[in-house]
């Protein structure tokens, strides 16, 4: 894309207990080259059915105030929500929220999806800090043609603010409890309001295998977007 004379806007969504993804998105996107513009659905467990509703219910009218900002870029920040029911689901939730912001959408989860694929990656271990029923959904998810989902653990959290909850070091600690034995080339841990970008160059050191995160998957996108 040919770069405007300001910075490219990019507009970001996310569940209105997030506290995690609009910061790292602040920290990492280039100053001069985005800005990001913030808005939010209402969410406070992280079930199944409270991420349907927040879908259904909160996502377009936050998708629709944001795009007041003449957006170059509207990021739909839940990976979880997004995985629910694949990534068709993704895409058409991503789909009817670009329609209300006027601005191309990118969806968490199709990211992570791409950020996967890059890798080419034959067997994944899925880390996540939601309930099981969200981590097996998540690990479908990212399961593809020519690539495995070996292991998938949660930490149980089923409160979204509490998402946020586990420094990097937990997160090390939970990956190196539940994966022990195991094989993989690559690991995927999940959710944009946990703090596992902190945590990668901990978790790299001692797997030694390449890691994606929601969050740095979404950042990989939007630079390959614009570049």
């Amino acid at each position: 894309m040919s770069a405007p004379t300001r910075p490219h806007r990019i507009g970001l969504i996310v569940p209105s207990s997030n506290t995690v993804m609009e910061n790292d998105l602040h920290r990492s996107l280039p100053k001069e080259r985005f800005t990001v513009h913030t808005s939010r659905m209402y969410l406070v467990t992280t079930t199944r059915e409270a991420e349907i509703e927040m879908i259904e219910a909160y996502a377009p009218k936050a998708a629709e105030d944001v795009g007041t900002a003449d957006l170059d870029l509207l990021v739909f920040g839940c990976t979880s929500a997004g995985s629910l029911f694949g990534l068709d689901y993704d895409r058409k939730v991503c789909a009817g929220l670009g329609e209300r912001a006027k601005a191309p959408v990118l969806g968490t989860i199709s990211a992570v999806s791409e950020a996967l694929d890059r890798r080419a990656f034959a067997r994944i271990a899925v880390i996540t800090p939601y309930i099981d029923d969200l981590t097996q959904a998540v690990a479908d998810a990212a399961t593809a043609p020519g690539r495995e989902v070996v292991a998938a653990h949660g930490m149980g959290i089923h409160v979204n603010v509490a998402l946020a909850d586990p420094t990097p070091e937990d997160i090390l600690a939970f990956a190196k409890d539940r994966l022990a034995g195991e094989m993989f080339d690559g690991i995927f841990v999940s959710c944009t309001n946990f703090r596992s970008l902190e945590a990668v160059p901990a978790l790299e050191a001692a797997f030694g295998v390449p890691v994606v995160t929601s969050n740095r998957a979404v950042l990989e996108a939007i630079e390959a977007r614009f570049a």
